[in-house]
């Protein structure tokens, strides 16, 4: 008899025939649906590489070395040990940029279906880091419950979700709380964000590895306030 995962191969290809695979930004076919973008939408997204800073992730774009800290974490060093992303879209990249559209689509369009794709290419684009940082348990971060009720989901859970079933890291969305509501942080400056930031642990604190799970694009916003909330981040 045909094992589990052959099965498994045969009913891809079926449902790959029935509903061909489309890229999710500019709706294109592709050939495997595992790659989620077209060959020129994922020309077009940076992804993170070496040489990069050694506690934020942030690439130096557009250079060579080693690894190194950057100018931010020098001047201010975070209490998180260490922060890394799949890919990245620098703030004068415009309308057009596949994976900034993509992300709104999901984040602010409400295009749950998106989450599984972009939760996948992030356990799979940070698997070196990943790696060689086992974690105990991924922490989404969470929304205030007004938010969560308007926006009908939280990003960071279906995010987290994925990355911990890929790596197998269980996550727990109610070890963190918000404890009260906030303005959006897109919409306030670097020192008012850090200040936004207020929340309070539901348990105590242990001995954990954490793997604290953003939503997409708020490692600086976020990660550095809410690493002191959660130890081992």
């Amino acid at each position: 008899m045909p094992t589990r995962d052959v099965l498994a191969a045969r009913l891809a290809f079926l449902l790959d025939w029935l509903y061909p695979p489309r890229c999710r930004h500019c709706r294109e076919r592709i050939a495997r649906d595992e790659s989620y973008f077209c060959h020129l939408c994922l020309q077009q997204i940076r992804l993170v590489s070496h040489p990069l800073c050694t506690t934020c992730g942030r690439p130096f774009l557009g250079t060579s070395g080693a690894d190194h800290l950057c100018g931010a974490c020098l001047g201010r060093a975070p209490q998180f040990h260490q922060a890394r992303a799949w890919a990245c879209y620098p703030s004068e990249e415009g309308e057009g940029q596949p994976l900034r559209e993509v992300v709104q689509r999901f984040k602010y369009g409400r295009k749950i279906s998106l989450g599984k794709p972009l939760g996948r290419l992030m356990a799979r684009g940070c698997e070196e880091f990943l790696s060689a940082h086992p974690a105990d348990m991924v922490i989404p971060v969470p929304l205030h419950p007004k938010r969560l009720r308007w926006r009908g989901f939280n990003q960071a859970v279906i995010l987290g979700r994925e990355v911990g079933r890929s790596w197998k890291v269980p996550m727990d969305p109610l070890i963190l709380l918000r404890s009260r509501e906030t303005p959006p942080q897109t919409q306030l400056a670097e020192e008012e964000r850090r200040k936004n930031m207020r929340l309070c642990s539901k348990q105590g604190r242990r001995r954990y590895t954490f793997l604290l799970w953003p939503g997409p694009y708020d490692f600086g916003r976020l990660v550095r306030p809410l690493s002191s909330d959660v130890p081992n981040v």
